[in-house]
């Protein structure tokens, strides 16, 4: 879809871009497809938030700034995207010297704060600097053909870091019943669009919509990271958007209620929009023969093994893969996820009906890791299951065609990923029986109990064997047809509808 000139009609939108650089799927691939989306629909003006989690960038230019001689403004991005990637202290007096001025910078927000007085915005001009938005943002899931879109698009730059909007909202507590979050600018938008709940307020006539994943760290703080910041982070910015009157547009209808369940009085302000899947998930006639290549090439680096999985990676692709078969899961290395279930049901399998059935986990590592890596490691030394980490979605793609199934074990999921990017290219989905699979996999998965490995091994057993190959077939039929549900064609026109009431006269 072409994108037309922007014109003073144009629905203007600030996209929150922070998740973007937290990793491949899940949120930041979320963030990176409805950027994309929604620049290239016409009637839109799309511009992107940087901001860092942990680290205060320096600015970019200012809108007093727009008449600096060019030198002067090159530099500025530069030092800009210097700060997004290195802490400016390398010794004691430097070190001190940016304690200093983190304090200081943290008075101001304060300040701020209490004032009402909002944060600026400083531009970041892309021109010259479009291998940097390309590769730090975008490229871990668009295709390389959109890169001339996302580079010619503009962007602001926020330089409090994200976490420390939320001290500063937190630290509220020492003075008020409450806590209290700073304004940030955003006049001129008619929508600023945060990825999380956002530990902020935005000017006055522009709404925010809260992208709604799910409420993990409040419903199931015990499987998150950091849980006192992150629970504490989560609830109170999610209860001052409330309070601010934001919209909330959820992945999922099981989202919503989540929502529901802790602030029933959003309940008005709430609407459910799935996700966009990339169109880098499709099914195409690639040879078995590859997996043994990308398992070669993709091992998890971090391993303590006692034989060399390669060399019986090889040994098995000379004989074509036809002895090969394998489950499939992607997904970070974390508690909610899974792993240990999966891992006990696959080996009731391997002890009885399976003994040949590999495991390929995809993944990088999350928090509380520990004990899933520990259940990893006999296997792995046995040559029976893979940990491959940094897979691009062209090496996705031949893993999911080729599973004998993909299991997508978690105790909860905001939307679900992986499932439908496995139907996208032509496999089989096994799930946990939970709110958000039945409502986006439908009847294109087999079912199970998150808690019980018993009843996943019979699942996996009823839908791999002999005896299951109708059911196969069928489960992949259907997959074609639900996956199709969540591509852009699909979405954005929900999104175009939903922005249009925003639209200022």
């Amino acid at each position: 879809m072409a994108k037309a000139g922007k014109n003073r009609n144009d629905i203007r939108v600030l996209l929150d871009l922070k998740p973007a650089l937290d990793g491949y799927a899940g949120i930041p691939q979320e963030s990176r497809l409805l950027f994309h989306g929604l620049s290239t629909m016409n009637g839109y003006n799309i511009e992107g938030l940087i901001q860092h989690g942990g680290r205060r960038l320096r600015p970019a230019v200012s809108p007093a700034g727009k008449t600096a001689k060019n030198s002067r403004r090159i530099h500025q991005h530069s030092r800009m995207i210097v700060s997004l990637f290195e802490k400016s202290s390398y010794n004691i007096f430097e070190t001190g010297a940016d304690y200093a001025n983190k304090y200081l910078a943290f008075l101001q927000l304060q300040l701020r704060k209490m004032t009402g007085f909002p944060i600026a915005l400083s531009r970041f001009e892309s021109e010259h600097f479009d291998d940097f938005i390309w590769r730090t943002f975008f490229s871990k899931t668009l295709q390389a053909a959109e890169k001339e879109l996302i580079s010619g698009a503009r962007y602001r730059v926020l330089r409090q870091s994200r976490k420390m909007l939320h001290h500063a909202g937190l630290k509220g507590f020492n003075f008020f019943s409450g806590p209290r979050y700073p304004r940030i600018n955003t006049r001129g938008f008619d929508v600023y669009v945060a990825q999380t709940p956002f530990p902020g307020r935005v000017s006055r006539r522009t709404a925010m919509v809260v992208r709604y994943h799910d409420a993990v760290p409040v419903l199931m703080p015990h499987t998150i990271n950091d849980k006192a910041f992150h629970q504490a982070a989560h609830f109170y910015a999610l209860r001052e958007n409330v309070r601010a009157g934001a919209w909330f547009s959820c992945v999922s209808e099981s989202t919503r209620n989540e929502l529901l369940k802790i602030f029933p009085e959003a309940e008005p302000r709430t609407s459910v929009i799935h996700n966009i899947v990339a169109a880098e998930y499709f099914n195409e006639d690639s040879p078995r023969t590859l997996i043994f290549q990308i398992i070669r090439n993709r091992l998890s680096a971090e391993k303590n093994v006692t034989i060399d999985l390669k060399s019986h990676v090889s040994e098995n692709g000379k004989r074509g893969g036809s002895d090969f078969p394998y489950l499939l899961m992607v997904s970070t290395i974390e508690p909610r996820k899974n792993h240990q279930l999966l891992i006990s049901a696959w080996e009731r399998l391997k002890y009885t009906s399976m003994p040949g059935l590999k495991l390929v986990v995809v993944g990088g590592h999350g928090w509380d890791k520990g004990p899933i890596l520990d259940s990893f490691r006999p296997w792995e030394e046995r040559g029976d299951l893979f940990h491959l980490s940094n897979v691009p979605s062209t090496e996705l793609r031949v893993l999911y065609k080729h599973a004998a199934a993909t299991l997508c074990p978690s105790i909860a999921e905001g939307f679900g990923y992986s499932g439908v990017e496995a139907m996208c290219c032509g496999g089989v989905v096994i799930s946990s029986d939970i709110p958000v699979h039945r409502e986006i996999y439908q009847n294109a998965s087999g079912y199970f109990s998150p808690y019980s490995a018993d009843d996943a091994a019979q699942v996996i057993q009823c839908v791999l064997s002999p005896e299951g190959k109708a059911m196969r077939e069928q489960l992949r039929d259907r997959g074609r047809r639900i996956s199709a549900l969540y591509t852009p064609g699909n979405i954005l026109p929900k999104w175009d509808e939903y922005f249009r009431k925003f639209k200022k006269e």
